[in-house]
Formats: structure tokens, sequence, C-alpha cells
């Protein structure tokens, strides 16, 4: 841990302390982690990754417990956001060369949907929608639409965009692993935002004092707060789902390219969920956004950027932190900063020996003159921290197993 603010020392409104695992903590990041520290719901303290940064309402990098009510804010609007990573039996020569490794990735892309707004021509098939309308009974949510579910059985199986990716990896002993980012898509979004307006509104009519009011939460054993937990219980399980299938298609290509290479090990999970735990000899809801679960002997991913490193672990179970660590290497420079200050042969010189597609031509007209940003450099490697000190700072929370290395590259 780097540090612990005291209730005193965080302002007059703070009811609990902060402890970070981040020595970096930008301040708006801060401000944020403050406003949870105040928030009548939670409890003991705030817990801050070492990849903690500013987020919407609650930093990405957060984790809190809070007594009997959801803040759908805390989990964020890629509900069940999180990583799929197999090891392989096949050694990286086995590849050949890098002619070969990008004919993998054309294939792939020629199964899974790849970037924002593309999705599958036909509505996929999966049990998990028959089950959830039926856990509905017919009474619709408000974010639920035929137009919506439409578009949720197109997006399943799909990779999405942003830092969302496909890559091929290799551990230092040159063992192929295979790795993928994405979560429930368009789904999560929609579930997201209505819950949230609708907390905001009863906060509103009861009158409830917040130190922020995207920080508005729902009761637990409240109707609205048990059906935020059946919807991100939903969006959990198409996340999961959509992991799942598009790794399938990832091991189908590879096997078409490695004769007789088997899969021995296979890791899905999230990092941006809510889930009733047992903490300090209390039942909590501990909400971890950009943050992955490491209890003991459990199993996680920490990915770098597209250009570095990207880490299997296992957890040791750390209380302070709720039993969890970093989600990834976190940001230190948002999109447009990055697109805006990085050029593109410094960024070229940071994917050297990766096979990855260029950088995207910015598609605001306007961006491009008023700023003079051309390309986003929102996903450049120099865009995040440093993913070897981000596993250097939470050597209390996890123990590394697995250094990878990127090969090849399929960002959405």
């Amino acid at each position: 841990m780097e540090w612990i603010k005291d209730k005193t020392s965080i302002s007059k409104e703070a009811r609990v302390p902060i402890k970070s695992w981040c020595p970096d903590l930008e301040p708006e990041a801060l401000s944020q982690a403050a406003n949870l520290a105040a928030h009548p719901a939670v409890a003991f303290h705030v817990a801050l990754m070492p990849d903690c940064h500013v987020g919407y309402g609650m930093p990405i990098g957060g984790v809190i417990a809070c007594r009997n009510s959801i803040i759908p804010n805390a989990v964020g609007v890629d509900i069940g956001c999180g990583m799929g990573a197999v090891r392989t039996t096949a050694a990286v020569d086995q590849l050949k060369d890098a002619k070969n490794i990008r004919a993998i990735l054309e294939a792939i892309k020629q199964q899974i949907p790849v970037g924002e707004g593309n999705s599958h021509k036909n509505q996929q098939e999966w049990d998990g929608f028959a089950s959830y309308e039926e856990s509905i009974s017919g009474d619709k949510p408000g974010w639920l639409d035929s137009s919506g579910l439409n578009h949720d059985r197109k997006n399943l199986g799909t990779l999405g965009g942003g830092n969302h990716f496909i890559e091929i990896q290799a551990s230092t002993e040159d063992i192929v692993w295979l790795m993928l980012h994405s979560g429930s898509r368009n789904l999560g979004y929609r579930i997201a935002s209505f819950y949230h307006k609708l907390a905001k509104s009863l906060n509103d009519t009861w009158h409830t004092e917040l130190p922020s009011a995207d920080l508005a939460f729902l009761p637990f054993d409240s109707k609205e707060g048990q059906a935020y937990i059946r919807d991100m219980k939903f969006a959990l399980a198409y996340a999961l789902e959509n992991r799942k299938r598009m790794m399938a298609i990832f091991k189908s290509v590879i096997s078409e390219y490695i004769l007789d290479v088997q899969f021995t090990e296979e890791i899905n999970i999230h990092h941006n969920y809510a889930s009733l735990e047992n903490h300090f000899g209390q039942n909590l809801w501990v909400h971890r956004k950009g943050a992955t679960s490491a209890k003991k002997h459990e199993l996680g991913i920490i990915p770098g950027s597209m250009g570095t490193s990207s880490y299997i672990v296992r957890g040791f179970g750390n209380p302070d932190s709720f039993q969890s660590c970093s989600h990834g290497a976190g940001r230190r420079m948002g999109r447009t900063e990055a697109s805006r200050q990085l050029k593109i042969e410094e960024c070229n010189q940071a994917m050297q020996g990766i096979v990855f597609d260029r950088w995207h031509k910015n598609h605001s007209a306007k961006q491009r003159k008023a700023k003079g940003i051309e390309y986003d450099f929102g996903e450049a490697p120099q865009a995040y921290k440093n993913i070897d000190r981000v596993i250097e700072n939470q050597l209390d929370l996890i123990e590394p197993l697995v250094k990878l290395r990127p090969l090849g590259v399929i960002k959405g």
C-alpha cells in the first residue's frame, strides 16, 4: 500500500478513510475518492488500485463496500467488462513469422465484428435471453425495448471499440497465449444509464444528502434496487458469454494455423461489477469499477497496453483492498490528450515488432481542424501507465505468475 488518508485529512464530510496503492493519483481522481469517503452508504474505507485514474462519478480502479446499497455509477456503464485468457501448448516458433500472425488476425476479424457499431448481421441465439425474459415475468424495465433487444442479440460475440482488444501473446518461456478484453456492449450501457437516472430521481425525492449526484444509490431491499441487481446480473452473464464466444472463435482460428494445438488453462473474469461478499465480518455490496477480484489463490489477468506486457496473477486475498487488485495499467493520458500530444513516429516506434492495424484516422473533422488531431492515439502505449510499476505497487495484493508480451493485436 502506498498511503492512507485518515478521514479527518480528507474533508470535514468524510466518514471513512482512503487507502491507496496508487502513488501518482491525479487530483480529479482524489476528489472523486473523497466524495466516496463521504458517501452515507460506504463502509470501512475506500480502496484505490495502482492503476487508478479519473472516471465518471467514481474513479476507475476504485473499490468500495456498501451497506445494503447499490451505486450504479460505482459499477460503471460497461457492466461486466472483463478479460479472457487461454494458455496453449503451442510454442511461438510454431507461428512461423509476422505474415502468419497477420493472417490469423485477419481470419479472426472475418468472424468477429470489431469496432464500435459493428455487429453480426443476424440475431444470435443464447438461452440467457429466454431466462432473463422469464425472470421479469413480462414486466419490462424502462431500458428494454424490442429495438434494444434486437441490438443485443446481434452484438453477442462482438468486440466493440475503444480499449477492447484481441491479442496473441507469448510468455517468457515462448508459449503462446490468447487474450481478449470486452464486456456487455450497449446492453450494459443502457442498464447503467437507466438505473443511475432512477437512483438520482429517488434520492432527490428522499432529499438524500450526497457528496455528488453522480453517486446516487438504490437501497438493496427496494424494488428498484432488486431490479438493478437482477439486470446487472443479466449483463454480467451476457458479458461472460460474449467473451466465451469470441474466445471459441479465437481458438478455432489458431487451431487452423497450428495443428494439434491444445488449450490447457482458461480464465474469464469481470472487472466492472458489484457482488455481495463478507468483509470484516459483515455482508457488504462490494463495487469494483475497473478492479479485479483477487481472493486468496484466485487467478486474475492484468493487461498492459497494446505495446507492453500483460500478467497472469494469483490473489493473496488482502482484506485492505477488499480482496481486489488492478484491472490493467491504467491511463496516464485521456484519449484526446494523447491524440493531441503524441506523434505517429513515436507511436509506431512503441509498437515495433508487434503486428497491428495502423492508427485510426480521427473521425471528427471538427477536432482535426480545430485541434490538429489527425489520428486517434488513445490506445498507444504512451497513453498508459507503466505496467511493470503498476504490478510492483500491488505485490501485497497479488503474485505475478506469468509475464506475457504482445505478438499481434486487434483493437476495437
